[in-house]
């Protein structure tokens, strides 16, 4: 698991760590997710932001689903 410096980052600053952008935007459009949230949810371009321990608990699901999804061969 992954451990973060800081219980709230944004998303350029999870980025600048190695995460890929498009895992932080597919975890914020998720439906599910309570945390991730815009800084300012009225300005389109505000910066997204994000609790570090749901997002982590998140990412282990993620690949808890894709692990299961895999068929044993």
């Amino acid at each position: 698991m992954i451990k973060f410096p800081k219980p709230f980052m944004r998303a350029s600053e999870l980025i600048k760590m190695g995460i890929p952008s498009e895992l932080i935007v597919r975890a914020y459009g998720d439906k599910n997710q309570k945390f991730a949230m815009k800084i300012n949810p009225a300005k389109r371009n505000s910066p997204i932001l994000l609790d570090t321990a749901g997002f982590a608990e998140w990412m282990a699901r993620q690949i808890d689903a894709q692990v299961k999804g895999m068929g044993r061969t």
